[in-house]
């Protein structure tokens, strides 16, 4: 667990794409231009031909990396909890306290975005806006469970498993790890989801953030201090 990401290339499932997007200057066109899109018109107006469209290409040549706009978004999701994953690895790494670790931890999957140099064709920004608001688009649907044997979801639960771990070193009694690592990351989208869009239904404002809340929320159920 406290081995370092081995390459800043996010690892995706390869039966996601029919042709690794990575691999070409059009294949990572396709990816920046449709997370920008995306996020412009919402998922549900998303087509390849609008796509296809900004980025002055035939909409079969989307086709040719992507099976469907489906595959497409769980792509993105796969590549955002990647990146989630390997940002929570890299500041955690050294830091031996285990109550330490579960505090950074926390942070890194709570706090605003900020975008990350190291991969210039994806804007992280916009991705996790997009995450926040159209992620539960990837697995409601009927197919989840054929999907989920196919391993279209192995990142996002090797993240869970990760920051389980993590809990479990800080209280090995507790008897929910999972149950309360995977609460952090959909609780966090919804509480930005509700900030931005039911203020009234979330404390989270431009002073308290989901950092706030789940820090607090996480060592009390812990039984531990907050503040260290």
């Amino acid at each position: 667990m406290d081995v370092l990401m081995q390459s800043l290339k996010i690892g995706i499932n390869e039966k996601l794409y029919i042709k690794d997007p990575e691999s070409s200057s059009l294949g990572k066109k396709i990816v920046e231009e449709s997370i920008l899109l995306i996020d412009e018109i919402g998922f549900e107006h998303f087509t390849f031909k609008k796509l296809g469209a900004r980025i002055n290409s035939n909409e079969s040549s989307i086709y040719r990396y992507f099976e469907n706009k489906h595959k497409l978004l769980l792509y993105l999701a796969s590549w955002y909890w990647g990146w989630m994953e390997y940002r929570m690895v890299f500041d955690t790494n050294g830091i031996s306290d285990p109550v330490e670790k579960l505090s950074k931890a926390i942070e890194v999957l709570t706090q605003n975005v900020e975008e990350d140099n190291a991969f210039s064709h994806i804007n992280e920004v916009v991705l996790n806006k997009i995450i926040i608001n159209e992620y539960s688009k990837s697995y409601l649907v009927k197919e989840v469970n054929d999907e989920d044997k196919n391993g279209y979801f192995i990142v996002c639960k090797r993240l869970v498993s990760r920051l389980s771990e993590m809990i479990v070193a800080v209280d090995k009694t507790y008897a929910y790890p999972l149950s309360l690592a995977s609460t952090i990351l959909e609780g966090t989208l919804h509480q930005y989801f509700l900030k931005e869009h039911f203020p009234m239904l979330t404390n989270c404002n431009e002073n308290v953030t989901p950092t706030h809340f789940f820090t607090d929320l996480i060592f009390r159920t812990l039984n531990l201090n907050v503040n260290g």
